[in-house]
């Protein structure tokens, strides 16, 4: 799934414009919206979705979490690209995408359409994007997100770090990707307690968050599978999908493990486990 450095390059290659993604979509106006895959749209109805954003100009497009937030001159278009989700500009008379199940056309001939292979992916309008993204943790490269911050929030809870950092309640943003990077930038174990951590532990995890993200940022994220594509973050993965390689640090073999479902990639020498204190 697309993560913070994936969803952030998507955001600005589209306020930008791009070759991977065609012209900026910033002062274009909705003409109409095609919906193919009717559970697309999470919020409101299809029906109420389609009246409801011809004739609005995209006034700017951001990122909160994993969402790419459209601000419309009056409302807020979000969509979360979930497992295989992608958006690309193209002109109307362009090739079809099989995959593009909601397609929003602009009044100059363009289109913006919402390619989704697995059809996981979710639209949301709402009268402002905090309707939608109000739970959301910080913003982990927020200015006002410091080190003293992150530490009260780790010693807040009683969780292991891995499934906590995927928590987008607790972090937004943060997925497997990163979070296993992080982890290991940061010497810790993915199923230590996040409470046991001692303060220079967690400001070494808040650090390592911030680099991990970073350098995805630098790489226009990471190429996925088919979903997203155009990102070379996955040249320079320190343990992430590595299982048996070694470890960049230290040179012994990575281990993969399965947290909460979840593939995990760690260093056992470089990241090893400690009890927990009662």
């Amino acid at each position: 799934m697309p993560e913070l450095p994936e969803v952030e390059t998507v955001a600005r290659e589209l306020r930008e414009g791009g070759r991977s993604r065609g012209p900026s979509v910033v002062g274009k106006t909705i003409a109409r919206v095609t919906v193919r895959w009717p559970r697309h749209i999470a919020r409101p109805s299809p029906a109420e979705a389609q009246a409801r954003l011809p004739g609005q100009v995209i006034r700017d497009v951001a990122r909160r979490g994993k969402y790419v937030v459209f601000q419309l001159s009056r409302d807020a278009l979000l969509v979360h690209l979930k497992m295989s989700g992608d958006l690309t500009v193209a002109a109307a008379g362009a090739p079809p995408d099989p995959h593009a199940h909601t397609i929003f056309h602009f009044a100059d001939g363009w289109e913006l359409r919402f390619s989704d292979t697995r059809k996981f992916g979710k639209v949301f309008v709402a009268a402002q994007a905090e309707d939608v993204t109000g739970a959301l943790g910080p913003e982990p490269l927020d200015p006002a997100f410091t080190a003293r911050r992150f530490a009260v929030r780790l010693a807040g809870r009683k969780r292991q770090l891995k499934p906590l950092l995927l928590d987008q309640t607790f972090l937004a943003g943060v997925g497997n990707i990163y979070a296993d990077e992080a982890l290991h930038l940061a010497g810790l174990h993915p199923l230590r307690r996040s409470d046991t951590l001692t303060p220079d532990e967690a400001r070494r995890l808040w650090a390592a968050i911030r680099r991990a993200l970073r350098a995805g940022l630098k790489h226009n994220g990471a190429s996925i599978d088919w979903a997203y594509r155009g990102g070379g973050f996955q040249n320079y993965f320190r343990v992430y999908g590595r299982e048996g390689e070694p470890c960049p640090r230290c040179g012994g073999p990575i281990r993969r493990i399965v947290v909460g479902q979840r593939g995990t990639h760690f260093c056992p020498r470089c990241q090893p486990a400690r009890r927990p204190r009662m």
